[in-house]
């Protein structure tokens, strides 16, 4: 009877209670079996429409590929190319752009287009002026949406819930509805008696008044852990404590995506400023860039173009992190 190779030798699991517990070793020579890596696959993790055996076939494998190359190089053309053309737009020279719009720089680069839309059409004027509507209607915002949100979600009081459901009914109303009510209010406010026309209050008092970022911060609220606040309020912390100190810092994600969603909609609002803000030294770009465009060289005025689109880029840019994280409106605290 011939003995059995090292090969052959069955694999016995030796379960010890020192730390050598779970060791696998060979009946004959003792020593730890050597196991075999397994080859990582493309679907690993969560699962696809496309089968682990489909992967392996050379003429799928390289279908997918190149759909994935595809699809990526269309999602760069439509997101990244029109601010592309419109940066090259920036520094070309107005005949350029007029006889060959697509080529590159045929005749060189004309700088002076920034300059004379920054110094010239007064850019820089109307620059400040979106930058304080931005700013100040964020500030509305987020104050609005993180102290209204944390009385709905976190104090709770008994009328809550009818709070709640009027802030949700009110966003079924178009916006479209309330301009003349909203208008006739800025006109003669009820309690300061003084007309807000060219006045940047009278954008951002109705900045503030969003449901839709309530609704988004409360639902937000409405996942952290209450733990927390009860073991704040053990400890002696009042309803602006608890707000300050415990709810704020661990909100960081929904504030970003409200903090987003607030300056570039503020950014990009047209209607609304051009109705309360009439004097032209007081509006934004938004506003005056179109009563420009006429009077203004094509090669400057796209240039201002760029210059007004470069802050919510840069903006997303910086907090997109926090953008991303928030955007699926999870809850802080993992475990």
């Amino acid at each position: 009877m011939t003995r059995p190779t090292l090969e052959e030798a069955p694999v016995v699991n030796v379960a010890t209670t020192g730390p050598a517990a779970g060791v696998e070793l060979t009946a004959a020579a003792g020593r730890p079996a050597r196991g075999r890596k397994r080859r990582s696959s493309q679907l690993d993790g969560d699962r696809g429409f496309v089968s682990e055996q489909d992967w392996r076939r050379p003429s799928v494998n390289a279908t997918m590929k190149t759909l994935h190359v595809v699809l990526l190089v269309l999602l760069v053309v439509v997101g990244v190319g029109p601010m592309l053309l419109l940066a090259k737009y920036a520094v070309t020279p107005t005949q350029d752009i007029i006889r060959t719009p697509l080529a590159i720089f045929p005749h060189g680069v004309r700088w002076a287009n920034l300059t004379e839309a920054w110094n010239d059409v007064e850019i820089s004027r109307y620059f400040l002026n979106t930058i304080w509507l931005a700013v100040g209607s964020w500030f509305m915002q987020l104050l609005v949406a993180t102290t209204g949100g944390f009385v709905l979600s976190v104090l709770r009081p008994k009328w809550a819930k009818i709070v709640n459901g009027l802030v949700i009914a009110t966003l079924f109303v178009p916006s479209v509805v309330l301009l003349v009510p909203l208008y006739l209010t800025i006109l003669d406010p009820p309690v300061i008696g003084t007309s807000l026309i060219n006045n940047f209050f009278a954008v951002w008092l109705p900045a503030g008044a969003s449901a839709f970022n309530v609704v988004l911060v409360a639902r937000f609220f409405d996942s952290l852990p209450r733990e927390v606040f009860e073991a704040a309020r053990v400890d002696g912390a009042g309803p602006f404590r608890l707000f300050w100190s415990v709810v704020l810092p661990m909100s960081k994600p929904i504030l970003g995506v409200v903090s987003v969603f607030a300056f570039i909609a503020s950014w990009k609002d047209f209607l609304w400023p051009m109705l309360v803000l009439k004097d032209p030294a007081k509006q934004p770009l938004s506003v005056r860039l179109p009563a420009i465009a006429a009077q203004t060289d094509l090669g400057v005025f796209l240039a201002a173009l760029a210059i007004s689109t470069l802050i919510p880029v840069v903006l997303f840019l910086v907090f997109q992190r926090l953008f991303l994280s928030g955007a699926g409106l999870g809850g802080a605290v993992k475990g």
